[in-house]
Protein backbone atom coordinates (compact mmCIF):
# COMPACT_ATOMS: atom_id res chain seq x y z
CA UNK A 1 0.00 0.00 0.00
CA UNK A 2 1.48 3.71 -1.09
CA UNK A 3 1.70 6.15 1.43
CA UNK A 4 -1.25 8.07 -0.55
CA UNK A 5 -3.44 4.98 -0.37
CA UNK A 6 -3.20 5.04 3.50
CA UNK A 7 -4.23 8.26 3.45
CA UNK A 8 -7.13 7.47 1.69
CA UNK A 9 -7.79 3.97 3.63
CA UNK A 10 -8.51 6.76 6.95
CA UNK A 11 -11.30 8.05 5.30
CA UNK A 12 -14.78 7.65 5.71
CA UNK A 13 -16.17 9.56 2.56
CA UNK A 14 -13.38 8.62 0.24
CA UNK A 15 -15.10 11.32 -2.68
CA UNK A 16 -13.66 13.74 0.15
CA UNK A 17 -10.07 12.58 -0.88
CA UNK A 18 -10.86 13.06 -4.62
CA UNK A 19 -12.08 16.71 -3.94
CA UNK A 20 -9.15 17.76 -2.25
CA UNK A 21 -6.90 16.21 -5.20
CA UNK A 22 -8.59 18.31 -7.73
CA UNK A 23 -7.35 21.13 -9.55
CA UNK A 24 -9.45 23.66 -11.12
CA UNK A 25 -7.49 23.27 -14.01
CA UNK A 26 -9.36 19.89 -13.96
CA UNK A 27 -12.70 20.62 -13.25
CA UNK A 28 -12.62 23.32 -16.62
CA UNK A 29 -12.46 19.90 -18.65
CA UNK A 30 -14.43 18.02 -16.94
CA UNK A 31 -17.46 20.60 -15.87
CA UNK A 32 -20.43 19.32 -13.90
CA UNK A 33 -18.03 16.21 -12.56
CA UNK A 34 -16.96 18.06 -9.16
CA UNK A 35 -15.56 21.23 -7.86
CA UNK A 36 -12.35 22.29 -7.57
CA UNK A 37 -10.32 21.91 -3.95
CA UNK A 38 -10.25 25.93 -3.70
CA UNK A 39 -12.77 25.92 -0.94
CA UNK A 40 -11.00 22.41 1.01
CA UNK A 41 -7.65 24.65 0.65
CA UNK A 42 -8.74 28.05 2.03
CA UNK A 43 -10.37 25.69 5.25
CA UNK A 44 -7.12 23.81 5.03
CA UNK A 45 -4.66 26.95 5.76
CA UNK A 46 -6.92 28.29 8.40
CA UNK A 47 -6.89 24.84 10.72
CA UNK A 48 -3.04 24.20 9.85
CA UNK A 49 -1.95 27.87 10.62
CA UNK A 50 -3.99 27.55 13.66
CA UNK A 51 -2.35 24.21 14.80
CA UNK A 52 0.99 25.56 14.14
CA UNK A 53 0.45 28.44 16.01
CA UNK A 54 -1.07 26.64 19.08
CA UNK A 55 2.04 23.97 19.04
CA UNK A 56 4.68 26.57 18.72
CA UNK A 57 3.14 28.92 21.54
CA UNK A 58 2.58 26.14 23.80
CA UNK A 59 6.48 24.86 23.16
CA UNK A 60 7.88 28.24 23.41
CA UNK A 61 6.38 30.34 26.34
CA UNK A 62 9.38 32.92 26.74
CA UNK A 63 8.99 33.65 22.43
CA UNK A 64 7.89 36.92 21.40
CA UNK A 65 5.64 37.20 18.98
CA UNK A 66 7.79 37.93 16.14
CA UNK A 67 10.19 35.20 16.87
CA UNK A 68 6.93 32.94 17.04
CA UNK A 69 5.76 34.34 13.38
CA UNK A 70 9.12 33.71 11.81
CA UNK A 71 9.18 30.36 13.61
CA UNK A 72 5.91 28.95 11.86
CA UNK A 73 6.82 30.89 8.49
CA UNK A 74 9.41 28.07 8.44
CA UNK A 75 7.61 25.40 9.56
CA UNK A 76 4.31 25.47 7.02
CA UNK A 77 5.78 27.41 4.13
CA UNK A 78 5.15 26.53 0.29
CA UNK A 79 8.47 24.21 0.37
CA UNK A 80 7.82 22.47 3.59
CA UNK A 81 4.43 21.09 2.67
CA UNK A 82 5.48 20.36 -1.12
CA UNK A 83 8.23 18.32 0.86
CA UNK A 84 4.56 16.55 2.65
CA UNK A 85 2.98 16.33 -0.61
CA UNK A 86 6.30 14.48 -2.58
CA UNK A 87 6.42 12.07 0.82
CA UNK A 88 3.07 11.48 0.00
CA UNK A 89 2.93 10.82 -3.36
CA UNK A 90 0.25 13.06 -3.86
CA UNK A 91 1.68 14.00 -6.87
CA UNK A 92 0.51 11.08 -8.93
CA UNK A 93 -2.60 11.52 -7.97
CA UNK A 94 -3.87 15.04 -8.56
CA UNK A 95 -6.95 15.37 -10.99
CA UNK A 96 -5.10 17.95 -13.66
CA UNK A 97 -5.87 19.04 -16.90
CA UNK A 98 -3.53 17.53 -19.57
CA UNK A 99 -1.67 21.22 -20.29
CA UNK A 100 -0.90 21.39 -16.40
CA UNK A 101 0.20 18.00 -16.64
CA UNK A 102 2.33 18.52 -19.50
CA UNK A 103 3.50 21.96 -17.88
CA UNK A 104 5.20 19.36 -14.76
CA UNK A 105 2.16 20.06 -12.32
CA UNK A 106 3.01 17.16 -10.64
CA UNK A 107 5.69 18.50 -9.22
CA UNK A 108 5.02 21.86 -9.24
CA UNK A 109 6.11 23.19 -5.52
CA UNK A 110 2.93 25.80 -5.14
CA UNK A 111 0.19 23.42 -5.78
CA UNK A 112 1.62 20.92 -3.98
CA UNK A 113 1.54 22.89 -1.50
CA UNK A 114 -2.05 24.00 -1.99
CA UNK A 115 -2.97 20.45 -2.53
CA UNK A 116 -1.23 19.69 1.16
CA UNK A 117 -3.58 22.51 2.73
CA UNK A 118 -7.30 20.91 0.98
CA UNK A 119 -6.29 17.22 2.75
CA UNK A 120 -5.96 18.97 5.75
CA UNK A 121 -9.52 20.82 4.86
CA UNK A 122 -11.18 17.15 4.03
CA UNK A 123 -9.59 15.31 6.76
CA UNK A 124 -11.27 17.87 9.13
CA UNK A 125 -14.42 17.87 7.54
CA UNK A 126 -14.01 14.15 7.07
CA UNK A 127 -13.13 13.43 11.11
CA UNK A 128 -12.88 16.71 13.19
CA UNK A 129 -10.12 19.01 14.05
CA UNK A 130 -8.97 16.17 16.43
CA UNK A 131 -7.47 13.74 13.13
CA UNK A 132 -6.79 17.02 10.88
CA UNK A 133 -4.42 18.10 13.59
CA UNK A 134 -2.95 14.46 14.57
CA UNK A 135 -2.22 15.04 10.69
CA UNK A 136 -0.18 18.04 10.61
CA UNK A 137 1.62 17.64 13.83
CA UNK A 138 3.06 14.17 12.27
CA UNK A 139 3.84 15.75 8.83
CA UNK A 140 4.69 19.27 9.28
CA UNK A 141 5.68 19.49 13.51
CA UNK A 142 7.31 16.70 14.36
CA UNK A 143 10.76 18.44 14.38
CA UNK A 144 9.54 21.76 15.91
CA UNK A 145 12.72 21.63 18.32
CA UNK A 146 14.56 21.03 15.40
CA UNK A 147 13.85 23.45 13.61
CA UNK A 148 13.76 25.61 16.32
CA UNK A 149 17.18 25.17 17.00
CA UNK A 150 18.71 25.78 13.37
CA UNK A 151 18.66 29.59 11.92
CA UNK A 152 15.67 31.22 10.99
CA UNK A 153 14.85 32.53 7.72
CA UNK A 154 13.78 36.22 7.90
CA UNK A 155 10.32 37.29 6.64
CA UNK A 156 11.75 38.59 3.49
CA UNK A 157 13.66 35.70 2.44
CA UNK A 158 10.71 33.55 3.44
CA UNK A 159 8.35 36.02 0.99
CA UNK A 160 11.09 35.51 -1.77
CA UNK A 161 10.99 31.85 -1.76
CA UNK A 162 6.66 31.57 -2.09
CA UNK A 163 6.90 34.26 -4.76
CA UNK A 164 9.53 32.25 -6.57
CA UNK A 165 7.87 28.75 -6.56
CA UNK A 166 4.27 31.16 -7.92
CA UNK A 167 6.49 31.95 -10.89
CA UNK A 168 6.05 35.60 -10.04
CA UNK A 169 8.06 38.41 -10.16
CA UNK A 170 10.57 39.52 -6.97
CA UNK A 171 8.62 41.81 -4.59
CA UNK A 172 9.75 44.93 -4.78
CA UNK A 173 10.21 47.38 -1.42
CA UNK A 174 8.88 51.35 -1.90
CA UNK A 175 9.11 54.12 0.60
CA UNK A 176 5.87 55.52 1.27
CA UNK A 177 6.72 57.66 3.77
CA UNK A 178 9.90 58.94 5.45
CA UNK A 179 10.05 61.18 8.68
CA UNK A 180 11.24 62.35 11.80
CA UNK A 181 15.05 63.64 12.58
CA UNK A 182 17.82 61.72 12.05
CA UNK A 183 18.36 60.23 15.38
CA UNK A 184 14.69 58.82 15.50
CA UNK A 185 13.68 58.19 11.60
CA UNK A 186 10.47 56.14 10.72
CA UNK A 187 9.83 54.74 7.54
CA UNK A 188 6.62 53.19 6.39
CA UNK A 189 7.36 51.21 2.98
CA UNK A 190 5.05 49.19 0.91
CA UNK A 191 5.97 46.02 -0.89
CA UNK A 192 4.45 45.72 -3.96
CA UNK A 193 4.37 42.18 -6.00
CA UNK A 194 3.58 41.72 -9.62
CA UNK A 195 2.29 45.34 -9.76
CA UNK A 196 0.05 45.09 -6.73
CA UNK A 197 0.62 46.23 -3.19
CA UNK A 198 0.42 43.50 -0.53
CA UNK A 199 1.27 45.09 2.64
CA UNK A 200 3.25 47.96 4.88
CA UNK A 201 5.66 47.83 7.10
CA UNK A 202 7.01 50.64 9.45
CA UNK A 203 10.17 50.65 11.59
CA UNK A 204 12.99 53.01 12.20
CA UNK A 205 15.01 52.03 9.47
CA UNK A 206 14.49 50.88 5.56
CA UNK A 207 15.50 47.15 6.58
CA UNK A 208 13.20 47.12 9.29
CA UNK A 209 10.28 48.83 7.48
CA UNK A 210 10.73 46.16 5.04
CA UNK A 211 10.98 42.85 6.83
CA UNK A 212 7.91 44.47 8.88
CA UNK A 213 5.90 44.73 5.42
CA UNK A 214 7.04 41.32 4.25
CA UNK A 215 5.00 39.63 7.58
CA UNK A 216 2.17 41.38 7.08
CA UNK A 217 2.19 40.07 3.59
CA UNK A 218 2.98 36.50 4.90
CA UNK A 219 0.06 36.58 6.85
CA UNK A 220 -2.14 37.38 4.50
CA UNK A 221 -0.50 34.51 1.95
CA UNK A 222 0.42 34.84 -1.62
CA UNK A 223 -2.59 33.77 -4.03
Amino acid sequence: MTKIEAVREDFKDKSLLDLALTHRSWVNEHKGVRDSNERLEFLGDAILEFTASKEIYNQFPDKEEGYLTVLRANLVNTQALADVAKKLDLGTELFLSKGEIDGGGRTNKSLLADTVEAVIGAIFIDRGLDDAERFIKDNLLSEVSKKASEPLKDSKSQLQEIVQSKGLPAPKYQVVEESGPDHNKKFIIKVVINGKAWGLGEGKSKGEAEQEAARQVLVKKVK
